[in-house]
């Protein structure tokens, strides 16, 4: 089994496959600015405080107790409470997870790395 992937209930996945998954759900939910370093914003991040991680340390998956065990970093929009703003990452990443790729999940740890104050 190469590094990139994961076996899980039976089946290989791609890491990249089971992030761009992640990524995706994630990037949906009200407050979240962007999933790790993917896009504008978190560009726009990296220009102004010197942090942006590479789009596959964005999230890390690996298998425990054949269910994945997922961490995503995100940046946050201000104005939305963290532990609201994590369960609902959560959330919609588990569902995501279960939808798409067909496996259970034992954790999924948020990472919030970033704040994006809106222009005024």
């Amino acid at each position: 089994m190469a590094e990139s992937e994961l076996y899980v209930s039976g089946i290989g996945i791609s890491k990249n496959v089971v992030s761009t998954v992640v990524s995706l759900a994630a990037r949906r939910v009200a407050g979240v600015a962007s999933v790790g370093g993917n896009d504008i914003a978190s560009s726009l991040i990296s220009v102004f405080t010197s942090r942006s991680l590479a789009p596959e340390q964005a999230v890390e998956s690996s298998v425990e107790d054949d269910r994945l065990k997922l961490v995503v970093h995100i940046a946050a929009f201000y104005g939305y409470p963290f532990t609201k703003l994590a369960a609902d990452v959560r959330e919609a990443v588990a569902d995501a997870v279960t939808e798409q790729i067909g496996v259970e999940v034992a954790a999924i740890d948020v990472y919030i790395d970033s704040l994006v104050f809106p222009k005024e």
